[in-house]
């Protein structure tokens, strides 16, 4: 029996260049995105341990002053890596820097144990707004991240929001109860893997109200 022959390889000298997509581009921007977290990660908790370190050597006074220092210039990295000023990171420092500028000069640490209060009583209540009035102020603040349904956008708010309120109340009970190294202890290693692990739990609500984003149109074929 004669074999048939298999049919010849398709070439790709004709077909236009629009229309081959390189793959090596994803891997590329997987990893530079996962860099990217690792890097917001580590300056939002440099602050936080530079503030622990210097608070358990020389005591809250020394500790807050490092503090407003190291933020100062974890917001000024941020900014220089992303080429826009960070709304967030820059409410917090602002924060820190008044109520840390308060408890030097008043010598009263009163005022950056409830800064985290303040904080996050106003994210709770921006986000409370905004559900009421059908804004979506996470949309505008994380649009260039996610791509959710108007109504994943709007369960996302007040999620948060509900968690902004609890650390708000969790941090009156601890510095209200508890010694100054115990807050300490706790908003650093209490307030930040609280709201790791609250992001965790969002994935769910993420992935189900993701909006797949349009192939991009390929150019006209000869």
């Amino acid at each position: 029996m004669r074999r048939r022959k298999a049919p010849p390889a398709r070439r790709l000298q004709n077909v236009p260049a629009a229309n081959i997509r390189p793959f090596h581009g994803r891997p590329v921007r997987a990893m530079s995105g996962v860099m990217n977290q690792f890097a917001r990660l580590a300056i939002e908790a440099g602050p936080l341990a530079a503030f622990f370190v210097a608070n358990s050597q020389a005591g809250i006074m020394t500790g807050t002053a490092v503090f407003m220092v190291a933020i100062t210039i974890a917001v000024a990295v941020s900014w220089r890596m992303e080429r826009r000023i960070p709304i967030m990171p820059v409410v917090g420092a602002g924060f820190v820097l008044l109520f840390g500028g308060l408890t030097l000069w008043l010598q009263d640490d009163l005022f950056i144990k409830i800064k985290p209060t303040l904080v996050n009583l106003l994210f709770a209540c921006v986000l409370f707004i905004a559900h009421v009035t059908r804004r979506n102020v996470l949309k505008r603040l994380l649009g260039t991240v996610l791509n959710l349904s108007d109504e994943g956008w709007r369960t996302l708010g007040i999620r948060w929001a509900w968690f902004f309120l609890l650390l708000a109340v969790v941090n009156e009970v601890v510095w209200r109860n508890f010694t100054t190294d115990m807050w300490v202890n706790f908003k650093v290693f209490g307030i930040m893997p609280l709201t790791l692990v609250f992001s965790a739990f969002q994935a769910p609500l993420i992935m189900r109200h993701q909006v797949p984003e349009e192939p991009a149109e390929s150019g006209p074929t000869a």
